[in-house]
């Protein structure tokens, strides 16, 4: 027997969902971004899986291609530049493959191999779907003419705590350079997709310590602090 999803993911591609019959894995360690795709693949017709390391990315690549391959460039476990550089040059490769930061390494991003490269956070429904749908073949386009959804895309704030709660765990488990850089970079990004000015202020003012030279351990605990109010308070203030 056929079931809805059989239905949805054989389908052609339609105006109102102009990505159906595609599977998008993104490679993305924060859940608050995810659930930004997740729910834009959604609105989109497209069928979402996720990894959220490198290493689990390439047990899911190793069992399937997916049409579209999203990768986040901070990753825990190395640089998601990696993975698109091996995926580039693989003798089988993925159809739509991009880029994603809070950061400007578009170039970087596209000398890895990479299609395209989409700013984070990613909040536009037209932008995630343009984005996508300039990589794919004619047969593949929606008809014309599409509807272009301009809608903001907003997770839910349980999201936020989660990765709250993820990060608030690294530092209390060490507070090493490597360390820090990995929670400067996830916080970063997860600050500026919620739109948390507090905690982006935060985050920049430990930076600035770090490249000055300075003992990072007021910043660090300011940080910290402010971490555990956010995930008291359930998000942003």
């Amino acid at each position: 027997m056929e079931t809805l999803d059989d239905l949805m993911f054989t389908r052609a591609p339609t105006a109102r969902r102009p990505l159906l019959g595609l599977t998008v894995l993104v490679v993305e360690d924060s859940r608050f971004a995810s659930e930004a795709v997740r729910l834009m693949c959604l609105r989109s017709g497209a069928r979402i899986r996720r990894a959220d390391s490198l290493e689990n990315a390439r047990r899911h690549l190793a069992i399937y291609r997916p049409t579209v391959l999203l990768v986040d460039v901070g990753l825990p476990d190395g640089s998601g530049l990696s993975l698109i550089r091996s995926t580039s040059e693989a003798t089988t490769p993925i159809q739509v493959l991009l880029g994603m930061s809070g950061d400007s390494c578009a170039d970087d991003v596209l000398a890895a191999g990479a299609d395209g490269f989409l700013e984070k956070p990613v909040q536009s429904l037209a932008v995630f779907q343009s984005a996508i749908l300039a990589h794919l073949t004619a047969e593949q386009q929606p008809p014309t003419p599409r509807a272009i959804a301009d809608d903001v895309i907003k997770p839910d704030p349980i999201a936020y705590r989660d990765d709250l709660t993820h990060i608030a765990q690294v530092l209390d488990d060490t507070n090493d350079e490597i360390a820090l850089d990995y929670v400067t970079q996830f916080l970063s990004g997860v600050a500026r997709s919620a739109q948390d000015h507090d905690l982006n202020a935060a985050v920049t003012n430990l930076t600035k310590l770090r490249r000055a030279g300075n003992n990072p351990n007021a910043g660090v605990v300011a940080l910290s602090q402010l971490v555990q109010t956010r995930i008291a308070a359930g998000g942003p203030l």
